[in-house]
């Protein structure tokens, strides 16, 4: 097979080594699991680097200890009641660390989360952009290490001693513009990876590297966290920049440049052969000759916003991410200020208990993924889970405070059906449209097409809680109350999409029963002539 080197990028280090080694060269197979694990990997680290902050919070403005907290879930007990002690130290205040202990530190807390979110919105369209026309590998690791750098940065202010805000702000905001490369990138190369056939189911298992790693970060935060709370930014950073050398080492983000054919060329797209689909590919890959990753060019933000569908899931996410990032970021203080069964929990309590909601994200995100498979219709999937979400939000706000058990269940389910969507429109979504038909392969859009999605949910999911702080003043049920307006708008923004393939899907069964018909006829005509006869 003569391949033009020019078209062409490096196979990864780590990979070349690894072929030098066996003397023989990796299956299609093999390469997908290898692209899986490292880009679950990849992102893992990426989350476990953002929940320092909310670990930390509590030591920056701190209430002091007075006595031992419990082991945290899932080793101890969800539930610890909360007594009186506990309610003395939520109104008293300890030595904490400068400018984050005085009048308004809370407040500056809040404007560092803010200024993250921000920062990584808007750095996430460049991104995007950039990811689409830069080697992706290179590109991830390189936002992978100055994600690591700058976090780490953050926690060096304890070490240097500095007390000024501009300094951990501006940490922050850094941090946020090199956290933006992640998502595109690991979306793309997955998308690169991976025709449409099971990619739904695929990347909502994939998916539950969020989750795994805010668990891991939380853990790494909080295990450092006795020898000064510097370490709990330092370690999580090392941990991403040595993600970001296994990135560099053993990603190989396009198919193209280690000798297979990209699932979206018409010649190797052979998904409607699925018993025999890696013979085939190589039997393409012999056959014909495929463009290196270098020849094709990435669409511009217009470009890529014109592709049918990007405007509607990314308003829709824009809703739907509002809402799940509410939870994220509020679920445990107002676990903390409800009684549950009649009893208030500890605010660790809260937080461990909080954790549930995520757990049914997962499960969710793996169904959403497995329906829009089944139904080949992402848009009707997303759509009835973010309808579906509103009577399990106001179950939950309702029934969800009479006991411990239904606090529990009503809670997961109502993260199953926010956090579904979610998962499915950042994941197999984007990948679909990035790799849409009208594209006809000449172009990577990919990242391009994650981004304007992805960032465009991530300033929703900015104003979520800064909504929530103003009107939980007023009461959680209008909180409530607009989480389930904000869920609606998301479905009914899919509605023109919807509409579509209901109207494909009803397409498909006209053209498959006119076909059985056919066949049945076919069968029926040898028997008549006979009786005739």
């Amino acid at each position: 097979m003569s391949r033009n080197s020019d078209t062409m990028r490096k196979a990864p280090p780590g990979i070349l080594l690894i072929r030098k080694l066996r003397g023989k060269d990796w299956s299609l197979s093999s390469y997908r699991y290898i692209v899986l694990l490292v880009t679950f990997i990849a992102y893992a680290c990426y989350h476990a680097s953002r929940k320092p902050s909310s670990i930390v919070k509590s030591v920056l403005d701190p209430d002091p200890k007075l006595h031992e907290e419990p082991m945290p879930w899932p080793v101890g007990n969800i539930f610890v009641k909360r007594d009186r002690a506990e309610d003395k130290l939520l109104k008293h205040k300890g030595k904490g660390w400068a400018p984050f202990n005085g009048k308004g530190g809370t407040s500056k807390l809040g404007e560092i989360d803010v200024a993250f979110l921000a920062f990584y919105s808007c750095g996430m369209y460049v991104a995007g952009h950039l990811g689409d026309n830069l080697d992706l590998r290179l590109f991830l690791t390189t936002g992978m290490i100055g994600s690591g750098i700058f976090v780490g940065l953050f926690g060096m202010g304890y070490f240097l001693n500095v007390h000024a805000f501009w300094f951990y702000l501006v940490m922050q905001m850094v941090a946020g513009l090199f956290q933006a490369t992640g998502w595109p990138s690991v979306v793309a190369v997955i998308g690169n990876w991976f025709g449409k056939r099971k990619r739904g189911l695929i990347m909502g298992v994939w998916n539950a590297h969020t989750s795994i790693g805010n668990i891991s970060g939380s853990l790494l935060a909080a295990a450092v966290l006795d020898y000064g709370w510097g370490w709990s930014f330092i370690v999580p950073g090392a941990f991403i920049a040595l993600g970001g050398i296994i990135v560099y080492l053993f990603l190989a983000a396009y198919p193209e440049d280690i000798g297979f054919p990209s699932p979206h060329d018409a010649a190797a797209n052979t998904e409607s052969q699925p018993a025999d689909e890696e013979a085939q590919l190589s039997k393409a890959t012999d056959a014909v000759s495929q463009q290196g990753s270098v020849s094709r060019r990435g669409v511009g933000l217009v470009e890529a916003c014109l592709i049918p569908g990007v405007i509607p899931f990314a308003l829709c996410l824009f809703f739907s991410k509002l809402v799940a990032y509410t939870f994220l970021y509020w679920l445990p203080f107002y676990l903390s200020q409800t009684a549950i069964g009649g009893e208030y929990i500890s605010v660790k309590a809260a937080g461990n208990l909080s954790t549930l909601f995520d757990v049914g994200g997962i499960v969710g995100g793996i169904l959403a993924g497995y329906v829009s498979d089944k139904l080949r219709a992402r848009a009707i999937t997303a759509a009835t889970f973010m309808y579906a979400s509103i009577p399990c939000m106001l179950l939950y706000n309702t029934y969800g405070s009479l006991s411990k058990p239904m606090n529990i269940g009503l809670m997961m389910l109502a993260g199953l059906f926010v956090n579904g969507p979610y998962a499915l429109i950042t994941t197999a979504v984007s990948a679909d449209l990035g790799t849409h038909s009208s594209l006809k392969g000449d172009f990577r859009a990919l990242a391009t097409v994650t981004a304007i999605i992805d960032g465009t949910g991530s300033i929703g999911a900015a104003f979520g809680p800064l909504l929530t702080g103003f009107i939980s003043t007023k009461g959680w049920d209008l909180v409530f109350v607009m989480l389930m307006l904000c869920a609606l708008t998301a479905g009914l923004l899919l509605s023109r999409l919807v509409a579509d393939e209901f109207r494909e899907i009803t397409s498909r069964r006209k053209s498959a029963s006119g076909v059985q018909k056919t066949s049945e006829d076919a069968a029926t005509r040898p028997l008549l002539s006979d009786q005739r006869r």
